[in-house]
């Protein structure tokens, strides 16, 4: 009974080169999408945005997770790369900082046209595949970066961006962030504030997905009641898996089924796993119960590839991805829900968020209060004048008669 013992090893290894041959068969004609990658973050910081150096060339750049080799041996062929700037800069630089990493994005496409195009819609993905490149898009992750301003907000939309994270890890004046369910910092805004508010709507006008990543439990439900679109989380994995704030629990995924929106797995050891080691095939386990709380339209790719400091074993780079694929079909996923999270999960999203746009609807005006803002490197043109901000004089009153009271002044 035991003659055949040594060919199980060789069963197992053609049956691992079978998952392979078809996961890659399945990417060739649908190629992944990516939610989060942090590559031009990586060239500021090494190169100063300065792309023409010779040690920044993509084609060859050593020492990260994404190259254009990588990406094509990963079957790429959308990605969001983050326009992002860090917390520190809020109040002060963000507006400027954010701008040159939107720069850079599209640099990254003028040098390199075989490679990256960028775009700005749906159709312009679906072109790129045809075409054999990387749908290039750009994703502001932290709404600090608007500096509290629909105005920015809109310049952003125009110069292409197409997802707003609403905050990184620090509160914004108008949303909570992560840490304020971990208790490091303090709810300001419950959620979303009037202003926040009027940002989700502005959103939605204007077709850009609103994406949940690293904001509070309650500015997740918030959003996710406020938006007439699908929204997103880029990169974020499942909580009921590991217990880190920066992940989504059951409830809000079940929100997210209600909504038709996203949930694009995170790969950082620390979300995967809640310690500094991790594997591909816990990275499958997050997938799979997003599929099984949400759906399996709703299950997507967020690597954080050049974001993070570790990575599973399997997934060391944006070339893995077919292993992770493999491991999928393995899991006996079938090719329309690996076709799904590859892509059209996050097509379907796009074109739904597009089409709930209404361009022909006045742009919001609303200001966010004056009293909101942190007083440091900031003017303050226009507020003096702003009807909105001006209040009647029994509502001043009104106001003021608590603290009135208290002084016997009443």
């Amino acid at each position: 009974m035991w003659a055949g013992w040594w060919l199980w090893p060789l069963v197992a290894i053609c049956t691992a080169d079978r998952f392979q041959e078809e996961a890659k068969k399945i990417m060739q004609a649908h190629p992944l999408i990516d939610g989060h990658n942090d590559l031009p973050w990586v060239i500021l910081k090494r190169f100063n945005n300065q792309l023409q150096s010779e040690e920044a060339n993509l084609n060859h750049l050593a020492n990260t997770h994404t190259n254009i080799p990588k990406l094509k041996a990963g079957f790429v062929g959308g990605q969001f790369w983050s326009a992002y700037v860090p917390c520190d800069t809020q109040n002060k630089d963000a507006v400027r900082r954010t701008l040159e990493q939107i720069d850079v994005i599209h640099r990254m496409c003028q040098k390199y046209p075989e490679t990256f195009v960028c775009v700005t819609n749906s159709e312009g993905i679906r072109q790129a595949f045809q075409d054999g490149k990387v749908a290039s898009l750009v994703g502001v992750e932290g709404g600090h970066s608007i500096d509290s301003s629909l105005g920015v907000l809109r310049a952003f939309y125009h110069l292409g961006m197409r997802y707003l994270t609403l905050t990184h890890s620090c509160n914004t004046p108008w949303a909570d962030n992560w840490l304020v369910d971990k208790g490091d910092d303090k709810a300001q805004s419950q959620g979303l504030s009037l202003f926040g508010k009027s940002v989700v709507r502005e959103l939605n006008r204007l077709g850009v997905l609103i994406d949940l990543a690293h904001t509070s439990v309650a500015t997740m439900k918030a959003a996710l009641e406020l938006s007439v679109a699908p929204v997103i989380f880029s990169h974020s994995s499942a909580f009921q898996l590991c217990q880190h704030r920066r992940n989504v629990p059951d409830d809000v995924l079940q929100l997210v089924r209600k909504n038709g929106g996203l949930v694009m797995v995170n790969f950082y050891n620390d979300y995967v796993a809640c310690k500094d080691q991790a594997t591909l095939s816990q990275v499958a386990d997050h997938l799979d119960h997003i599929k099984k709380v949400a759906g399996a339209e709703a299950v997507g790719f967020g690597g954080d590839f050049d974001g993070v400091s570790r990575l599973p074993t399997g997934l060391e780079d944006v070339s893995k991805y077919p292993d992770l694929i493999a491991e999928l079909l393995r899991r006996q996923w079938t090719e329309e829900e690996v076709r799904g999270a590859l892509a059209d999960n996050l097509l379907r999203v796009f074109e739904a968020v597009e089409q709930a746009s209404n361009h022909s609807r006045p742009p919001g005006e609303e200001l966010i209060p004056r009293e909101e803002l942190e007083d440091s490197c900031r003017t303050y043109y226009g507020y003096s004048e702003a009807p909105s901000l001006h209040r009647q004089p029994g509502a001043l009153l009104a106001s003021l008669a608590p603290a009135l009271l208290s002084l016997r002044l009443l």
